[in-house]
């Protein structure tokens, strides 16, 4: 009996712990769900509205003075994009304003 006694004390503290770990566990997944959500509905507005992200104006002073290497450096700096994800944008900036 005795060897018992440490076990049912700490059961309900285990228990709560649980319980409490689940249900944050449950709020922060919700809360991710309805963050999707929420970028798909304004992923549709944007592309209803024909809106597109504006280029820096530095990606463009950097492109226009044949600095394609400056213009992918200042590009990541504003936007926080990867080396590839940056240099695949500059190039489809440049394409759109026939810069070679």
């Amino acid at each position: 009996m005795e060897s018992l006694l440490p076990v049912v004390v700490l059961l309900p503290f285990i228990l709560v712990l649980l319980v409490v770990g689940s249900g944050r566990r449950a709020a922060a997944d919700h809360q991710a769900r309805r963050l999707a959500a929420i970028e798909r509905k304004l992923d549709l507005v944007i592309a209803h509205l024909g809106l597109r992200e504006d280029e820096p104006d530095a990606v463009m002073l950097e492109l226009l003075a044949g600095r394609k290497v400056h213009a992918v450096k200042a590009y990541r700096e504003a936007t926080g994009a990867s080396l590839l994800e940056a240099k695949n944008a500059v190039d489809a900036i440049a394409r759109q304003h026939g810069i070679a």
